[in-house]
């Protein structure tokens, strides 16, 4: 099914193609930017969460010290 096109008609199709390849280096490249900034997103949420569950434990276990100084001193 191979056809044999014109002199003109290989010339426009290389000139499309010359048009189309950086339509479409440029369309992966926004895709690969958009999934390295998702993940760095996830992985923010993630140390965020982290950071916050440890600074409630953190809080948590002064304030059961200070309670328990506080009984102990009565």
């Amino acid at each position: 099914m191979t056809e044999k096109f014109s002199p003109s008609r290989q010339k426009a199709e290389a000139a499309f193609s010359n048009l189309q390849t950086p339509f479409f280096a440029k369309a992966e490249a926004a895709e690969e930017l958009a999934s390295i900034t998702q993940s760095r997103e996830a992985k923010t949420l993630r140390l965020r969460e982290a950071r916050l569950a440890k600074e409630l434990k953190d809080r948590e276990s002064v304030t059961s010290a200070l309670l328990a100084k506080r009984a102990a001193a009565k």
